[in-house]
């Protein structure tokens, strides 16, 4: 399991790293999927600048760090580019989450290399926990964007929904990102209004889970349908219906908070 409750401070041969080029990790071909490089496996391969490095935390007791490297430096004979959708369910959930936050602090700092109120370069400060400008000494930590995503249920039925661009890849529970002053079930309700044009009560809160797409928290919620028909805003949902928990469509693997929430509903009837 990923430690986060210290971050090492100086990069070792022996340590871990995890190789993205741009949006996708990079791993090796031959061996188990996901699996970290030593800096040392790394460097050898792409003569990395350890000066670049982001720390991570302590994986199996070792320093973890983050390198981007160029994509025409990925060797496609030998290793294997994929993004982080999919290594979601192919491996150990501690590992990808591992990855996630590994991407979400590279994008991090590359989106932060400049400072937003002047405009100088920042660096890494306080041991790699946030950027610092060099010149008005404007101090920003990694910005986690939090988003509800929530399943309305009608007796014993589930609302599902294929978000508009994804061909119907599979049924989901809708989701959306907070607005600032709202609470959590203020933006559940906003965005179910806004989605599929009904009304819903009893908002209750399950469970949450890191989505580093690039950098939310996603805040699981049940609800229970109160009036109105489905209105698709046709924007955002493809399809979505009311359908019966013996006969579901396709929907996301239990390694995603969509799919606990499937199956929490219809385990617990």
């Amino acid at each position: 399991m990923l430690d986060i409750s210290l971050l090492p401070q100086q990069v070792e041969p022996s340590d871990w790293a995890l190789v993205f080029a741009s949006r996708n990790s990079v791993t090796a071909m031959r061996g188990t999927p996901g699996s970290p490089w030593t800096v040392q496996q790394a460097s050898d391969l792409w003569g990395l600048d350890t000066l670049t490095a982001v720390p991570v935390g302590y994986w199996q007791g070792r320093g973890l760090w983050a390198f981007s490297i160029a994509e025409s430096q990925v060797n496609q004979t030998e290793q294997i580019s994929s993004n982080l959708y999919s290594l979601l369910g192919r491996v150990d959930d501690n590992l990808f989450h591992a990855h996630g936050r590994a991407y979400q602090l590279l994008h991090w700092t590359r989106t932060h290399r400049y400072c937003g109120q002047c405009g100088s370069d920042t660096a890494l400060t306080e041991g790699g926990r946030a950027v610092l400008c060099n010149a008005c000494e404007f101090r920003v930590y990694p910005r986690v964007s939090p988003c509800v995503i929530v399943l309305v249920t009608r007796g014993d039925r589930l609302l599902l929904a294929a978000a508009a661009g994804f061909q119907k890849r599979f049924y989901s529970t809708l989701a959306g990102f907070m607005e600032p002053g709202e609470s959590c079930e203020q933006a559940v309700a906003r965005e179910v209004r806004e989605e599929v044009g009904i009304e819903i009560g009893n908002v209750r809160y399950f469970s949450s889970q890191p989505w580093p797409f690039p950098s939310q928290v996603m805040l699981g919620f049940f609800a229970d349908w109160v009036s109105g028909d489905l209105t698709l805003n046709e924007q955002e949902i493809e399809d979505a219906d009311w359908f019966d928990a013996n006969a579901l469509p396709p929907t996301p693997p239990m390694t995603s908070i969509s799919g606990q929430l499937i199956s929490h509903f219809i385990n617990s009837r």
